[in-house]
Parts: structure tokens; C-alpha cells; sequence
């Protein structure tokens, strides 16, 4: 069995203290090679050097391999997989250095994927030209709700799908999630254009980055599936957090106080079951949060290096959805339609907000 040496770059601070600043992702990364005898976790850096040491002292990482640079870590440990766990704006950096090293033979990078659609699309086209497995950490896909929901699918029990509606979260940071999901239940179909609105009058700020107080985004799928997302005060337009309709039929995950999974077909609604699991976790006993999920992506990692191919949580794929969450900015930003593919080297919303064309009020925090 093949074994890889990993570096977690972003330890993050304390991680039984998750903020909007940090959550700590590179601790859950971490947890997760833990369970798989494939890898071994040989290094680590981060800016704040006790953040990295903490780090180290938790996972058994020597401190020869604790860092605060992490291109002289890459240089010196030589890494076959690199975790990216730092915020979004610095992705494309790490992303590019690491496919440029030599050495580095996958990367496996939190999401959202970039602050700009050009960012995302250099990280995948220097992972491609290096021949770098690149991922993003999209682990929900590994849900037994999604998947559940996604078998129904393909055995055709709703007959085909036409539209998938989501009511849940928001459109930068959790639509990352909720939007790559909605491409997988379409089986991958790019968008061919993208509409939206949105409301920004109180200042929300995570991760470096500013996230709308509400948000309604309408895309097309190239196969003419529709996508609508409505966030905020107006996430209740559907009775559960995914509504996915087809022509014979309806699918509901997680409807508002019922069951997980719900099947509708002649007008009856039945529970499906998915056991214990939720949106976040497996809730088993031993369950940290959301882990048995990042578990399931880390080993989907390393199972598609071993059998050289796509992984399903590809930097490709994740451009489907990176697409989709720009240009509904952009559609705000021109005040109409965004058909696709369009370029943009910024971030639209960030760009409306810095102008001052979008000026919410300071948060006390």
C-alpha cells in the first residue's frame, strides 16, 4: 500500500474555539489523515509559531518538521500532499508554490476555493501543468443525506430532475457547499448563465472576507436544470434546506421539523433513512465535528492518487461552482444576467464594498 508524507500549512489557533476568524481547519485536516494508514503527517507551519507548535504537540508532528515559512518547509521536508488551510485570499499563492516546488504530488485546500474566479482558474491550470493533484476540502458531498439523495436521483425515482432549490446558509462561504451540491445532484452540468440580488446593510465579516446579509442567485445548468438559492431573511421559501424537484416527484434534506431525508411522489411524503447523520455530521459518539466526513474526503485524497484519477472533489469540478458564486456578484455588481463563462480578476462583491456602492453598518464586534 502506497504511503505519503503531509504537511498541514494554516494550523490555525485554538480549535476548541471556532470563530468566523479561524476555525481551526487545519486541525480537522489533521484528525483526518490521523485515521488513514496511507499518510503520515510529517510537518506543519503557521505565521504565529505557537499556533504551530500547539499543532505539533497535538498530532506528535517533531519539531524539526514545525515551521513559519512554509516554502522553506516544502524545500526542506519535501512533502508528497500539502493541506491548505489558510483563508481564502492567500489560496492561489500556496496553491501555485506548491504545484511549482517539484515535489509536491497532491494538494488538498479548504474552500472557498479563491477571492477571485482568476485565482481559482490559475490554481487549476498550474496543478494541470505540473501534474498535481489538486482537491478541494467539499466533504459534505460524503454525507449520507447527499448521498442518499443522490442515489434516489440516479435510480430515476423522482423521474428527472428540473430544478434544485436551496434554503439554507449563504452564498460565499456555505454555498461553496450548498452550490458544489447542487452540481453534483445535476451530475457535474456547468451553469450557462447566472442572475442575482443581494442586501448588505450590517456589516459581516468571516474569514477576511465580506459575507451578504441576504442573497437571492437563479443559474441554468448547460443541460437546462435551474439553480436557485435564496439566503438570509429569505431562506424559508422552501421547507427544508434542499428541495430537488423532478418530473415525478420531489426530494427534501433536511426539512424544517421533520425527517433528514424526505421522498414526495403522488402526492404521499416518506422518510428515507440515513441513520444518524445530519448536514454536518455522522453523530456517532465519537464524532468531532463534521470528522467522519473530512475522514471520507481524505481517503477519497489518497484513493484517487492510488488509482490516477479524477477525484470527485477536483479543483476542475470545483470551478463549476466558483463560476456560479462570482458571477452572481456579478450580476449584482452589473445589474443583470451574467452568462458564462466571463472573466473577472477580482471579487465583485469585495469590489462593491471598497468603493463604497455597498456601504453597511460597522459591526460593534
Amino acid at each position: 500500500m502506497s504511503r505519503y508524507t503531509v504537511a498541514v500549512v494554516g494550523t490555525g489557533a485554538d480549535p476548541s474555539n471556532p470563530t468566523v476568524e479561524g476555525f481551526a481547519m487545519g486541525y480537522r485536516h489533521a484528525e483526518a489523515y490521523a485515521t488513514d494508514d496511507r499518510c503520515e503527517l510529517v510537518a506543519c507551519a503557521d505565521i504565529v509559531r505557537e499556533n504551530a507548535e500547539a499543532f505539533a504537540e497535538t498530532f506528535g508532528v517533531p519539531e524539526a518538521g514545525v515551521y513559519e515559512d512554509y516554502e522553506r518547509m516544502i524545500a526542506e521536508v519535501e512533502p508528497d500532499v500539502v493541506s491548505v488551510c489558510v483563508p481564502p485570499s492567500l489560496h492561489r499563492d500556496l496553491v501555485v508554490d506548491c504545484a511549482r516546488s517539484g515535489v509536491v504530488r497532491a494538494v488538498h485546500c479548504e474552500k472557498p476555493m479563491a477571492d477571485a474566479l482568476a485565482d481559482a482558474r490559475e490554481m487549476v491550470r498550474e496543478c494541470r501543468e505540473c501534474d498535481v493533484q489538486l482537491t478541494f476540502n467539499r466533504q459534505r458531498r460524503f454525507g449520507a443525506p447527499f448521498t442518499e439523495a443522490k442515489r434516489l436521483l440516479d435510480e430515476g425515482t423522482i423521474g428527472g430532475l428540473t430544478r434544485v432549490e436551496i434554503g439554507w446558509g449563504d452564498f460565499y462561504d456555505l454555498g461553496a457547499h450548498t452550490v458544489d451540491l447542487a452540481g453534483m445532484f445535476n451530475d457535474e452540468h456547468p451553469a450557462e448563465w447566472v442572475i442575482a440580488a443581494l442586501d448588505y446593510r450590517e456589516e459581516d465579516l468571516r474569514f477576511g472576507s465580506h459575507q451578504e446579509n441576504q442573497m437571492w442567485a437563479q443559474w441554468r445548468y448547460e443541460n437546462g436544470v435551474y439553480g436557485v438559492l435564496s439566503s438570509g431573511k429569505g431562506d424559508d421559501f422552501v421547507d427544508a434546506a434542499f428541495l430537488l424537484r423532478g418530473t415525478e416527484g420531489n426530494i427534501r434534506i433536511d426539512v424544517e421539523g421533520g425527517p433528514m431525508l424526505e421522498l414526495e411522489r403522488g402526492g404521499e411524503r416518506e422518510p428515507i433513512d440515513v441513520g444518524t447523520e445530519t448536514l454536518h455530521r455522522t453523530g456517532t459518539e465519537t464524532d468531532r465535528f463534521g470528522s467522519h466526513f473530512h475522514d471520507r474526503a481524505v481517503a477519497e485524497v489518497f484513493d484517487a492518487l492510488d488509482e490516477g484519477r479524477e477525484s470527485v472533489l477536483s479543483g476542475r469540478l470545483g470551478l463549476n461552482t466558483a463560476e456560479i458564486l462570482f458571477a452572481g456578484y456579478e450580476s449584482v455588481r452589473r445589474r443583470g444576467r451574467v452568462d458564462l463563462p466571463f472573466d473577472a480578476d477580482d471579487h465583485p462583491f469585495e469590489a462593491m464594498v471598497e468603493s463604497g456602492e455597498l456601504s453597511p453598518e460597522p459591526s460593534d464586534d
